[in-house]
This record gives structure tokens, sequence and C-alpha cells, in this order.
């Protein structure tokens, strides 16, 4: 059952993601948060795309798809949990505005313990005419973002600002390490659920790599063409949009709802999620380490 690897996952999962934020806010400074306030426009934009404009859209594929009733559910409850810790920790490796990406985490997580049980009621009635009202638990989805991602990126601010060379000269070592973890977190999942996924994946595939790479083309092409926002902050609401928080998700159709079904779309999502996204890692440092070697042979 998918529920195979869930032991080793509650261990590994807040680990890897606490080192990947204390890595981050190794980067970071506080100047960094406070020209934050100066940027309304990609903040707001940013939590439009992910609360508004993500399920519209993901409404839109499942239904050109014609997906099965439970998995359609659980792919429109995956859309109305906005990226976490795994959003912001691409944001890096991609080089992107980190500081953005964790404050607009940040912003979209005092919203999503209101508006996603609204919303999940909402797609089972019409979907399958249960009336059934989620209730997520506020105060667990607070103290998991509070743990994984504002606490090691404090810790991170603070190591940064007494020792800001070492900082500089760990940034690299550190980027490796974070894919690394993040690989790892994907063969997991996809291991501990071997046996059920194949199953899935000719029908599910297609509708969740059209929807996040369809979610990441449009939110950066809005941003930067349509707000004339520069490249790192386009690219940022780019993943914001198209990555989602899974953990979040599954809490609701797993330990809530108690779906299977649904929670294993939500799975997929988690793992299919990553394609786009490793490809805009890979596009973002190709030019970095083209120009290395360059450098390096002359």
């Amino acid at each position: 059952m998918w529920m195979e690897g869930g032991n080793a996952l509650s261990l590994l999962l807040p680990v890897a993601l606490f080192i990947i934020m204390l890595g981050m806010g190794l980067t970071l400074r506080l100047a960094d948060f406070a020209q934050l306030r100066y940027r309304p426009v990609a903040i707001v934009a940013g939590v439009v795309l992910q609360l508004i404009v993500l399920p519209l859209l993901a409404w839109l594929v499942v239904s050109l798809m014609n997906l099965p009733l439970l998995l359609a559910a659980g792919l429109m409850i995956v859309s109305f949990a906005p990226g976490g810790a795994t959003s912001n920790m691409i944001s890096y490796l991609c080089r992107a505005d980190t500081a953005l990406s964790i404050s607009l985490t940040a912003i979209t997580s005092l919203i999503i313990p209101f508006s996603l049980p609204w919303l999940t009621w909402l797609t089972l009635e019409y979907l399958l005419g249960e009336g059934v009202l989620v209730a997520l638990p506020l105060l667990t989805t607070i103290m998991k973002l509070v743990v994984v991602t504002l606490v090691p990126v404090a810790l991170g601010l603070v190591i940064n600002h007494r020792w800001p060379q070492v900082c500089a000269q760990l940034q690299r070592p550190i980027k490796v390490l974070s894919l690394v973890f993040m690989v790892i977190v994907v063969v997991v999942i996809s291991w501990a659920n071997r046996q059920v996924l194949p199953e899935l994946l000719p029908v599910l595939s297609p509708a969740i790599v059209l929807l996040a790479s369809s979610a990441m083309l449009l939110a950066g092409l809005f941003a930067r063409y349509l707000l004339r926002l520069d490249t790192a902050t386009a690219l940022t609401l780019s993943i914001e949009t198209g990555v989602q928080n899974a953990g979040t998700a599954l809490m609701v159709t797993g330990a809530l709802l108690q779906q299977p079904e649904m929670s294993l779309a939500v799975l997929l999502y988690g793992i299919l999620m990553q394609i786009p996204a490793l490809l805009l890692v890979v596009w973002r440092n190709w030019p970095v380490s083209l120009r290395s070697a360059s450098v390096d042979t002359q």
C-alpha cells in the first residue's frame, strides 16, 4: 500500500528539509527580507497565482483529461496546497529569489488552514455529491512550517551575520547537498510505492506533467512579460505556482479523508512535479557550469 514508506519519510523528510533550509538561510541577509515591503506586486501576484490561478488550471486539466473522480479530486486538493519547503529549496537551487519564496510560503501558510478545507468540501460536493467538511489541523500545519522552514532559516541568518566569509565558501557544497537530498526523497517515495505506482502512471502522469509544466510556464510568462518583473522574481513565481506542498495535501486525503486513491494522486504529483522543476535547475545552472569550464581551459 501507499503508506509503506510513511515511517521512513516521516524521519527523513523533516531532517532533510531542515538541513536544506539551513543552507538557504546561510545565503540570506536581513536586508533581503526588508526589501520585500517595497515589492507588493510580486507578493500579491504570488498569492493570486497559487491560490486562484492554479486551482482553476487544475480544474481545466482534470476536466479535459476526463480522470476518474477520486483521482481528479486528489489532484484538485493538491492544487489547493501552495508550495512549502520544497518550493523554497528549488528556488534556492535555481538561483531565484529565495527570500521571496520563503515569504510567500509564510503568507500562504496563514491562509490555507482556512481556504483548503472549504475548497476541498466544494470539490467533493461537486465531484462526488458528498457533503464532507474537512477540518485541517491548524496548529500542526503552523508548527511543521515553523520547524522545517522558519527556524533553520533564522539560524542560518544568524550564522551568516557572524561568519559571512565562511557562509560564502559553503554555498556551492550546500547546493550540491541540497540536490542530493531532493533526489533521495524522490527515490524513497518511489521505492516505497513501487507496487501500486506503475498502475497509476499511465492514467495520471500526462495530467500531472501537463498541470505542473503549464502552471510554471504560464506563471513565469505572466510575471516576466505582463508584470515586467525581473528574471529571478518571475522564476520564483513560476516555481511557487507549479510546485505544491504534497505533505499538506496528504494530510487531508490520507489522515482526514482516509482516501487512498486521492492520496496516491497527491503522492504522484509530489514526485512528477520534480520533472519540470529539475529541468529549471539544470537550465539555470548549466550556463554557470559552462562558463566555469571555459575559464578553466584557458
